[in-house]
């Protein structure tokens, strides 16, 4: 279960109710400081950008790749650790607008975790240290550390344990 805090909404769905939950004018400047990183090439920039104007944690040499859209309502909900890698056009949620509720959740995202292109965070979910997110991936739970996983629905390809027997085995990088 992801953890999320719940909110409901009475008459029209929560999306009407928007400029309620979140002031419209951090929306704005919001949107344009994540379109802005969304194409900036320069990732030392780009981490500067959502640490301080976003408020986010973002941990040291972590590369965010072209594209990545960032939840534009509640980036500061968004923890990524150290050296970790989101993937092209990769998008993180920290909130989702329901007809009769919304619901906000931290995301938090290990060290060295490898997010592949076109992956979908939800909010409320932690991804553990050294996990591996394949491309097209809906993180729709929590992901344990140094696990890889896949698909949608996500599922678990290799445990921890797995993972590390087939690193051990693999003669390619013992060999870089």
């Amino acid at each position: 279960m992801r953890k999320t805090k719940r909110y409901r909404v009475k008459g029209a769905n929560s999306l009407w109710h928007i400029y309620i939950t979140v002031p419209f004018l951090k929306v704005v400047k919001n949107f344009f400081i994540i379109q802005l990183a969304r194409y900036t090439p320069f990732l030392k920039l780009k981490n500067s950008m959502y640490r301080n104007f976003l408020k986010m944690e973002v941990g040291q040499q972590t590369a965010f790749a072209l594209m990545v859209m960032l939840d534009i309502m509640f980036p500061e909900k968004i923890f990524v650790g150290k050296n970790t890698v989101i993937g092209y056009n990769t998008t993180i949620l920290a909130h989702e607008y329901l007809i009769e509720e919304y619901r906000l959740g931290e995301v938090i995202i290990g060290d060295e975790v490898m997010i592949g292109a076109n992956s979908t965070v939800l909010p409320g979910v932690t991804i553990g240290n050294q996990a591996i997110v394949a491309a097209g991936t809906v993180v729709h739970k929590d992901v344990e550390a140094g696990t890889f996983v896949a698909g949608n629905p996500m599922r678990v390809i290799y445990t921890k344990e797995q993972m590390q027997e087939r690193k051990k085995n693999d003669t390619f990088l013992s060999n870089v």
